[in-house]
């Protein structure tokens, strides 16, 4: 083999060495996308890590399977699963909406202020210190195209956050929610 075709060689073994590291640490670069952005407030800008119709689509389904297990275990058997079906579609659809927004992304990773301050969680000089919960995330590769960081709510029970990848970029585009 000549030294031109090893070196062309090299070069493209090369390319794809640093094409896959940069694949590999998509989903990385987009939490710590979405944590920059959060923390600097610049929520329009989370379009950028985060597919929200994609993202409303994953949980509309999950809140509304909430919600009719709710009023299920407080009606009687006898009542239209339909109007149950209906009831809930009407509810989950603007609290997912809500959720699914910028403004509840951010709420979402890092709760409010108004809440840190009244757990005494404040910086000397008096403001509420920003949150963080994907930072202690155990986070996994599920497939190529799929990875995940879960988080553990309040009451100790897992979050899933699902990133999808989209070519070489990563989003968040799905949440599983505790049972």
């Amino acid at each position: 083999m000549s030294k031109k075709l090893k070196w062309i060689l090299a070069i493209a073994i090369g390319l794809l060495l640093a094409l896959f590291a940069y694949a590999a640490a998509g989903p990385y670069l987009a939490v710590n996308g979405i944590r920059n952005l959060v923390a600097s407030n610049r929520y329009d800008e989370l379009w950028r890590f985060v597919d929200f119709d994609r993202l409303r689509g994953d949980l509309r389904p999950q809140v509304q399977e909430r919600i009719a297990r709710g009023i299920i275990g407080r009606v009687s058997p006898g009542q239209a699963d339909k109007a149950v079906g209906e009831l809930t579609a009407m509810v989950a659809k603007p609290a997912v909406d809500a959720m699914v927004s910028p403004q509840g992304i951010s709420t979402l990773l890092t709760g409010s202020a108004l809440a840190r301050q009244m757990a005494g969680k404040v910086e000397p000089d008096g403001k509420a210190r920003a949150a963080d919960p994907l930072k202690d995330a155990q986070t996994r590769f599920e497939s190529p195209s799929l990875f995940t960081a879960t988080v553990s709510n309040a009451e100790g029970k897992p979050v899933v956050f699902e990133f999808h990848r989209d070519g070489l970029s990563w989003k968040l585009a799905g949440l599983r929610l505790p049972e």
